[in-house]
């Protein structure tokens, strides 16, 4: 068997494998050290609420947050009440990396005993009491009913900061909101850390539970005095109404899938459940799993955009931008498959392989040619971004002052002490920084005190909209005299005509790139590029 034979051979058994766990009639599921889902068949996706790709395995199993955690479970049969009320016998068996692999079958031996009695932080019911009106009523008339799933944005910055004390004060307030603007025949409860559930009755129309969902957003993100504090969160929620609905498991399926669309859509908004929400699930999740044997399968390509000096207007390095060519869909746009390779983490792999690959690449060119390569918010949280920087420097042989990261106002919005100390390292080693889409963002010039960039990219909006006499002229010409100011150098991104260079370049910035100036091409083809 020749070597391309064995591949080939791998590479059936992988798919084969992946079909017979797909078509599994009970849930399966792969959990990682970090007690997140990694993975989950269709089955698992059916029972435990729909898109659960990066869930905690505790936010799934609420009811036995006190007494299970993934580290420490033992390899016996066990018992498991999920969050959509489903009783499992769980089986486990260990696989690599410390994740386990954990098959679900659905046990009806005994029914599970849960307290009636309230929430004890909120006094608002619990999941099972929730779970046992929304049936009542759905029985009684469900087309007067609608079920509001609420996950509180933000939440856990509060408790990390300021402390579990503020954050159970916070969960106190939040539920005296859901009071007051739900009325008296509604059920309020709290189904897990920062979850709540509203099941909305006397539902006139959709509109009646979209005024309340309207409500429900705007009242909670309202700003909170805590022990001192100003604490500011939002939330995020899906709705579905009953319309002929009578069982309550599919109407808060239906509203998982809604809120996963409203987290989707930017977090801080409502989203009502659509049929079509289903299709795209799985339209998603196909997608995942050929991300996965895109990485396995080296798909992906980088090509390179070059930036020119407008003093010189030569070519004085390029960006890395990564492009998927699937071998049945064709060319699949960046803005389709990184946001959801940055929610399943399979960002930090394809990002290191792009850095890597770059740094090789560049490796090869003439000693004054730079690199940037972009890096993901979901990066900058991992441990070992600086380790791979360093190990993809020295494995290429490229002298980190030809390596230029290039990140996003979002990378700083989380834990923003840890990513300064992780871009002064970086700095430290030698290695260019630059902050790219500038000005879209509510506190970029906030950043550029805390930070030096070296560099900073105006974002294209600016530039193709940067008509004589507009306001995205103004803003080009302040970003433009800011860089000077405080000697960062200003690359203008998105050129695609002349007008706009000669604009660029009448506003003294330092680089500009676009397709004007030059598109990606693959790496083969840069010596030709250069040449005259």
């Amino acid at each position: 068997m020749t070597a391309l034979d064995s591949v080939s051979a791998n590479t059936h058994l992988q798919r084969s494998a992946e079909d017979l766990l797909e078509n599994l009639a009970h849930p399966v599921l792969l959990v990682g050290e970090d007690g997140k889902v990694e993975y989950a068949n269709i089955a698992g996706q059916a029972c435990l609420g729909g898109w659960i790709l990066g869930l905690c395995f505790q936010d799934l199993f609420p009811d036995h947050l006190e007494t299970l955690s993934i580290s420490t479970l033992a390899r016996e049969p066990f018992v498991l009440v999920s969050r959509t009320h489903i009783r499992f016998r769980a089986l486990i068996g260990s696989v690599t990396r410390g994740a386990v692999l954990l098959s679900l079958f659905p046990d009806t031996s005994q029914a599970p005993a849960l307290s009636s009695e309230g929430d004890e932080l909120t006094g608002l019911l619990k999941r099972r009491d929730m779970n046992d009106r929304l049936d009542q009523v759905l029985s009684a008339n469900s087309n007067s009913v609608a079920v509001h799933c609420l996950d509180l944005d933000r939440f856990k910055v509060v408790n990390d900061t300021l402390g579990h004390g503020v954050g159970d004060l916070l969960l106190r307030k939040v539920a005296d909101r859901l009071r007051t603007a739900c009325r008296k025949e509604d059920h309020i409860a709290r189904v897990g850390g920062d979850e709540f559930i509203v099941v909305q009755t006397s539902v006139a129309d959709a509109k009646d539970a979209e005024r309340l969902a309207s409500r429900l957003v705007d009242l909670i993100g309202r700003t909170y005095v805590l022990s001192g504090h100003t604490v500011n969160i939002g939330v995020s929620i899906g709705v579905a109404l009953g319309e002929g609905c009578v069982v309550g498991r599919d109407l808060l399926r239906n509203g998982d899938l809604a809120l996963y669309e409203a987290k989707r859509a930017g977090r801080g908004r409502f989203r009502v459940f659509e049929p079509g929400m289903d299709a795209a699930l799985r339209e998603r999740r196909e997608l995942e799993i050929e991300l996965r044997r895109a990485l396995a399968l080296k798909q992906f390509e980088v090509h390179y955009q070059p930036f020119v000096d407008l003093s010189s207007d030569r070519v004085i390095g390029f960006e890395a931008l990564v492009r998927w060519n699937h071998p049945t869909r064709g060319r699949i746009s960046p803005a389709d498959f990184i946001p959801l390779a940055e929610e399943t983490g399979l960002i930090n792999k394809i990002g290191e392989w792009v850095l890597r690959t770059a740094c090789t690449t560049a490796a090869g060119w003439a000693d004054d040619l730079t690199v940037a390569v972009n890096i993901s918010p979901v990066q900058f949280k991992a441990d070992t971004l600086v380790d791979s920087i360093v190990s993809a420097l020295g494995q290429a042989g490229l002298p980190p002052h030809r390596l230029e990261i290039e990140i996003t106002e979002s990378a700083l919005l989380d834990n923003t002490d840890s990513v300064l100390r992780t871009l002064h390292a970086l700095r430290n080693l030698g290695v260019q920084i630059s902050m790219d889409d500038f000005g879209t963002g509510y506190s970029s010039l906030s950043y550029l005190q805390k930070f030096p960039f070296h560099k900073i990219k105006i974002d294209r909006s600016f530039v193709q909209s940067a008509e004589a006499g507009s306001d995205s002229e103004a803003i080009l010409r302040a970003i433009a005299g800011l860089g000077v100011s405080l000697g960062m150098a200003i690359t203008a991104e998105g050129v695609e005509t002349i007008e706009q260079l000669e604009r660029i370049r009448s506003e003294h910035c330092t680089y500009v790139q676009g397709y004007f100036t030059g598109r990606p091409v693959p790496a083969d083809r840069i010596n030709s590029f250069l040449s005259p």
